[in-house]
């Protein structure tokens, strides 16, 4: 692909309109249309041209304006995937917006908390548990002007009724009728300020700065609740324009197929959904619960996805007897169609690189956080080792401080935390190098590898960033338990190690006879884990666990003196029994 048509640093809306002219009657999106059986090209896919996704994406800026949303307020997207989350998404940047997404998977309380710390004027919904959500946390929602429903079908009057009659509380139907309204009623909205001045748009769209906000997403720190991580067009400009030069010779300049699954809020979704708008993708829309069986179907010729489901395709392949064997179940899963793979959001085991690689399937890994917009170091098609993260992007400076923590500079990096000067100044060296928290080393060939990571935060197969004290700290009051440790760091799924207060269970399970006692035992925790788990997000639920019979202590070395837990001792103690929970 050549880039030099890309060289210009723009904000995210600008790579629909700026092409739009020859791009125009193109498929940009394609929609599955009903539950069968599809392959890519006949009638069971939807297109969604780059016309009516500009179309889409003018109305919103346009309501945004009518509204009276002003330079660099924040709205909100609280949806899972669809082509209005993205039209929603680059309208409120036109606008001069900034863009906050909510991940689909939060808990009532978790959403309100974003939206409430955001300060955000509009925020945009779609499907009926995501409303109920709104709804259960309306005090949350004081300061929202404007509550827009993705999906024309959903009725927020008979969804309110519902709750009503489960006995949950909802705010009156006065107030429900003055916040909310439909998609088609937003755009309309738009549309007639457009017809008023007709080039609002343009001027607004190409009037915003470099250097404000254009997305502000909330990542999660080792305890308490996230922060809001603003980043600016310039910082994302960059990122993006570095990760172009280094994969461009393995993307098309006719324009690739792509399988847009990854979700959206998330920076790795919102990134390949941006790319294929600069690089002229037609991207097929499919659910994570569809996406494997849609792959042969489709046939990508690009896929970006978390480890989980790269180990998947090698699995499948990985029993047949031959090396050709081998290669033909891989083009059977896939398509046979790949030429750029990127897996992310967590490290892809060494041996699944190698094993695809072998058998014809190159994926580039890279790594990187939020903070850093998101990249900082990326292997490259013709200059990669599998044991390393690869090298740094052009615009990124990376050294290690005295204990191997990876530090970063460069004008990807963002500026600092929403509304946490503290967290702000805690992020950064007085020289200003952003501390990542991770620990590191550089190969003599100049490639990073990650070693360790400082901060307590699991990122699980799926690429959800969990910090497993925030679990822990909410069996802190159970009389019943007198610790919880998480684990799951790279696993699909997350397990505890659960040590009991001896004297409250045995006086709980009183006469219990010796021969149930264990399984007495192990239905008392299910329920105090299940209770806990009623108040999580779904990827932060503890599927298994283990009771373990020694007492954590300070003399075992386990807890600190102020009794708080040694995780990395525990986790080395404890391996086999964790591990053993996945088996």
């Amino acid at each position: 692909m050549d880039i030099k048509a890309f060289e210009e640093l723009k904000i995210a809306p600008r790579a629909v309109f700026d092409t739009l002219p020859e791009r125009g009657t193109r498929p940009r999106f394609m929609l599955p249309v009903g539950p069968g059986p599809r392959r890519a090209g006949d009638g069971d896919w939807r297109a969604i041209t780059w016309g009516a996704h500009a179309r889409q994406i003018r109305d919103v800026a346009m309501f945004c304006a009518a509204v009276g949303m002003r330079s660099a307020e924040r709205a909100c997207v609280f949806a899972p995937n669809r082509v209005e989350w993205m039209s929603a998404a680059l309208g409120i940047q036109a606008a001069s917006g900034v863009i906050v997404p909510v991940y689909a998977s939060n808990t009532a309380e978790q959403a309100a908390y974003v939206v409430e710390h955001s300060d955000a004027r509009i925020v945009f919904v779609d499907t009926a548990p995501l409303v109920e959500r709104v709804l259960a946390a309306w005090k949350a929602y004081g300061v929202v002007e404007r509550i827009v429903v993705l999906d024309d079908a959903l009725d927020v009057s008979r969804i309110a009724a519902d709750m009503r009659a489960r006995g949950l509380d909802v705010p009156p139907a006065s107030e429900i009728e003055r916040k909310f309204l439909s998609w088609s009623r937003a755009c309309a909205m738009g549309r007639a300020r457009d017809g008023e001045d007709d080039k609002a748009f343009e001027r607004t769209m190409l009037g915003v700065s470099l250097e404000q906000p254009g997305m502000m997403l909330y990542t999660s720190g080792t305890s308490g609740n996230p922060k809001g991580v603003p980043l600016t067009h310039r910082n994302v400009s960059v990122n993006g324009l570095d990760w172009l030069r280094n994969n461009a010779p393995l993307l098309s300049d006719h324009g690739d197929v792509d399988l847009l699954w990854l979700p959206m809020s998330h920076i790795f979704g919102f990134g390949e959904a941006c790319l294929g708008n600069t690089c002229g993708f037609t991207s097929y829309m499919v659910d994570p619960r569809t996406v494997f069986n849609e792959l042969p179907k489709v046939r990508p010729t690009v896929f970006m996805s978390v480890p989980s489901l790269w180990e998947k395709i090698a699995t499948l392949a990985m029993d047949a007897p031959t090396t050709e064997a081998r290669r033909a179940k891989l083009a059977e899963v896939t398509g046979g169609r790949l030429r750029f793979c990127l897996s992310g959001g967590a490290g892809l085991k060494r041996e699944v690189k190698e094993f695809l690689y072998e058998h014809g399937v190159l994926v580039i890994e890279g790594y990187g956080l939020t903070e850093t917009s998101p990249t900082l170091t990326i292997n490259r098609p013709d200059a990669f080792r599998f044991d390393t993260v690869g090298k740094p992007l052009p615009s990124v400076e990376l050294k290690l401080a005295e204990d191997g923590e990876i530090l970063a500079r460069g004008p990807s990096v963002f500026g600092g935390y929403h509304k946490d000067p503290v967290a702000t100044k805690e992020a950064f060296t007085p020289e200003g190098w952003f501390k990542t928290g991770d620990v590191g080393r550089f190969t003599e060939d100049g490639f990073l590898q990650i070693i360790d990571r400082k901060k307590d935060i699991l990122v699980t197969a799926g690429g959800k960033n969990v910090p497993p004290a925030n679990i822990e700290q909410k069996f802190a009051d159970d009389p019943f338990i007198a610790h919880v440790v998480v684990y799951g760091d790279a696993k699909k799924f997350l397990v505890a190690g659960v040590w009991v207060n001896q004297a409250a269970v045995d006086a709980h399970l009183g006469t219990v006879k010796a021969e149930a006692r264990e399984e007495a035992l192990r239905l008392l925790v299910q329920q105090r884990i299940d209770k806990v788990n009623a108040q999580l997000a779904s990827y932060e639920t503890i599927k298994k666990f283990a009771v373990m019979e020694r007492p954590l202590s300070v003399e075992g070395g386990m807890l600190t003196p102020t009794l708080k837990v040694r995780r990395k001792k525990i986790y080395e103690a404890y391996l086999e029994r964790f591990e053993a929970l996945y088996s």
